[in-house]
């Protein structure tokens, strides 16, 4: 339901790290939302004024040490979380936040379809969510977005989609220094490998964006594969938030395949690189009729998922209680 009479949406962003402070930018320049407070466990955030801590001059209020300071009385409020990419490390995170009775918008790439990897999980959420009367989204511009969503919605126009390839290059130079690093940038192969086996590296929610994808193009994929190579510095590179030596990781080469009783029917590729060339997104359905979708350049990761959550918001507040995917979300921006 449209809630333009209802004025605007009342928001609390919790976690301001780089992308939960874009978000708390966004939700202030969000003519849907109102900005009504953040909160952080970082004791040197606590306290300090939102105006110096966001650099928007004008902004009221502290940064709260709890959820239940940052909502206060509030009623109505969403709450737009933004603290970590494994739903393991944040359940108890929303599901505090859900004891409050506060819809949820999140950044959690694993909560964007937990059914996958945490069904047990995935189901405690959806009845706590269901028991508050609230929804819970995960959410972003991947997964939550370039190669799922918008692949399913482009999927509307075809025929029986037999294969989904979607691209994905990103040049990270053009993105935060701790995205570098996420994607190994400087170290050695060795280096590169060692933090992959301990699940430190790499791109979360690839796979979970599979099976997005997958779901919403009416494909019944039984069984999905994953891999992660690193792509190597063929010269110096400059322009990042450090140089990276010729020979030494740039980033990484990321895929996610799902199949259907063996058979290929999506793939996801994935290159984030310090100095990647060609950066864009590209979406192929193999259907009559035949459909590729190119955006040059590509869609900005952290500018374009802090809007995502953003406008979200009002759309949670008029979905259906439980646990929800960007599929079920409610039309309209």
């Amino acid at each position: 339901m449209p809630r333009a009479s209802a004025g605007p949406v009342p928001v609390v962003v919790m976690g301001l790290g780089v992308i939960g402070q874009e978000i708390a930018k966004a939700a202030q320049l969000s003519p849907e939302v109102e900005l009504i407070g953040a909160m952080d466990a970082n004791p040197q955030l606590v306290g300090r004024p939102l105006a110096d801590v966001l650099g928007v001059p004008g902004l009221t209020g502290k940064v709260a040490g709890t959820l239940e300071a940052a909502v206060g009385r509030r009623k109505g409020v969403v709450l737009l979380h933004a603290t970590g990419s494994r739903l393991e490390q944040v359940m108890d995170q929303l599901l505090d936040a859900l004891k409050l009775g506060l819809p949820i918008v999140s950044t959690c790439e694993e909560l964007a379809f937990p059914f996958l990897k945490y069904p047990e999980l995935a189901d405690k959420l959806d009845r706590a969510a269901q028991k508050a009367g609230v929804a819970v989204l995960g959410t972003g511009v991947n997964p939550g977005f370039v190669m799922d969503r918008l692949v399913a919605t482009a999927g509307q126009v075809c025929g029986p989609v037999r294969r989904a390839t979607v691209t994905r290059v990103v040049d990270a130079r053009t993105r935060r220094e701790a995205l570098q690093r996420k994607v190994g940038a400087g170290l050695t192969e060795d280096e590169f490998f060692a933090l992959v086996d301990k699940d430190q590296l790499g791109h979360v929610g690839l796979v979970e964006s599979a099976a997005l994808c997958a779901l919403g193009l009416g494909m019944e994929c039984d069984d999905y594969e994953e891999e992660i190579v690193p792509v190597f510095a063929e010269e110096d590179i400059t322009g990042g938030a450090f140089l990276v030596k010729k020979g030494k990781v740039a980033g990484i080469f990321q895929s996610a395949v799902g199949l259907e009783e063996g058979q290929e029917r999506v793939r996801l590729e994935l290159t984030i690189a310090v100095g990647a060339d060609e950066p864009g997104d590209r979406i192929e359905l193999d259907a009559d009729p035949k459909l590729v979708l190119e955006i040059r350049g590509g869609i900005p990761g952290d500018r374009a998922t802090a809007q995502t959550l953003v406008n979200a918001a009002p759309r949670v507040t008029a979905a259906e209680a439980g646990l929800l995917t960007v599929l079920e979300l409610p039309a309209g921006r």
